[in-house]
């Protein structure tokens, strides 16, 4: 997993997952009962066309193999850059949570973690935003060819989800949902309310644009008016989900100021959901975050343990060992809690809304674009 590096000085530094792995394992999330460690291979050719053209994964090859870029294809740029071991290391993030959609598929698992993959700004036939193969798309539509009715798709990372959006945008089977800084101030600049599905699937594609600045209080208040009421109604199978951390307010790559206890708790929802309305089947992947060392292994490791069933509380002390590793091994101060102490609150949408509120304004856009068409009330439901 660490060979997906663009280059030395690139964002996405994969340093990320191996001090998750680590601070996993020194806080015993790996030890929990009926978990499994699954080791994986390579996504084939024929498994990455379920969502991917066939001249576009040659295009990665070719790009791999000889340096050059592909601008056509996204292939190249200054977001994602061209390097040897592209096509196979996005190849092997592919397979992994195409494994865990197998794992749910048997019934072996009903919860599947690969905090190495969401990938979600990889399109059919584009890379974008550090993104090569969209592997939480490809893990869906494996559950589909094996007989799934329903999918949703939860999206929270700070940027929007726009190549798994594309992806399924006139698959009635898939609701995508992205909770996102708005494309107004952020890349990629899509994700509006307005996108709400193609030709047959109207009402499967939601977008929740939050305005920059937002805070714990007002992503939690957007999330809940907005998620478990259409996620109920559309009545799905398995959820995916995306939880990218570059929401928090220490990292560099977006406008919002979330803590580490709300990513956490947003973890806490979406597995609810998943056991009330889908039998607990989950896959969680990772996805953004840049604040490499006192945001990503806290979030992840917390993401992991809930998925685990063996959640770390929050007044939990980090690993003293796993401190020291960052200091020595980087030259950084890594952070001695498992919470950044906020206090978590929201105000619920059924005690009204405040038309001067900008959080509240987007969460208006939502709802009467998106909820009449599953037969909710855009104000009151």
């Amino acid at each position: 997993m660490l060979n997906y590096k663009f280059n030395a000085t690139h964002p996405m530094d994969p340093v990320r997952l191996e001090l998750t792995e680590r601070l996993c394992r020194g806080l015993g999330v790996f030890d929990a009962p009926n978990l499994s460690m699954l080791v994986p291979g390579l996504a084939s050719d024929e498994q990455l066309l379920s969502v991917h053209d066939r001249e576009y994964i040659e295009a990665v090859k070719r790009a791999a193999e000889s340096g050059d870029p592909n601008g056509g294809c996204g292939l190249g740029t200054e977001d994602t850059p061209v390097f040897a071991d592209m096509h196979e290391g996005a190849a092997r993030i592919a397979s992994g949570t195409l494994m865990l959609a197998e794992q749910l598929h048997t019934g072996t698992a009903v919860h599947g973690v690969n905090f190495a993959g969401g990938m979600h700004h990889a399109s059919r036939a584009k890379a974008g935003g550090f993104c090569i193969y969209n592997d939480a798309a490809l893990a869906i539509q494996r559950l589909l060819d094996l007989g799934a009715r329903r999918a949703v798709y939860i999206d929270v990372d700070a940027h929007h989800g726009d190549g798994t959006q594309e992806i399924f945008y006139n698959d009635p089977r898939v609701m995508t949902i992205s909770l996102h800084q708005s494309g107004v101030s952020l890349f990629p600049g899509t994700g509006f309310p307005n996108e709400t599905g193609g030709p047959g699937a109207e009402g499967t594609s939601v977008n929740i644009a939050i305005p920059e600045g937002t805070g714990d209080a007002g992503w939690l208040r957007a999330f809940h008016a907005v998620v478990p009421a259409l996620v109920a109604a559309f009545e799905p199978e398995v959820i995916v989900s995306q939880h990218g951390c570059d929401s928090h307010s220490a990292d560099t790559m977006s406008d919002l100021h979330l803590s580490v206890d709300a990513q956490r708790q947003m973890a806490f929802d979406i597995g609810h959901m998943a056991e009330e309305h889908c039998e607990s089947r989950w896959i969680a992947t990772g996805g953004g975050g840049y604040s490499v060392f006192d945001v990503v292994p806290r979030a992840w490791t917390h993401l992991t343990a809930i998925a685990a069933g063996n959640p770390v509380p929050l007044a939990t002390a980090t690993p003293q060992s796993w401190r020291e590793h960052i200091k020595t091994t980087y030259g950084v101060q890594a952070p001695e809690k498992m919470s950044d102490d906020a206090e978590l609150w929201w105000r619920t949408w059924e005690l009204g809304y405040d038309p001067e509120d900008t959080v509240d304004r987007a969460v208006i856009q939502t709802r009467k674009e998106i909820f009449p068409l599953h037969g909710l009330d855009p104000w009151f439901d």
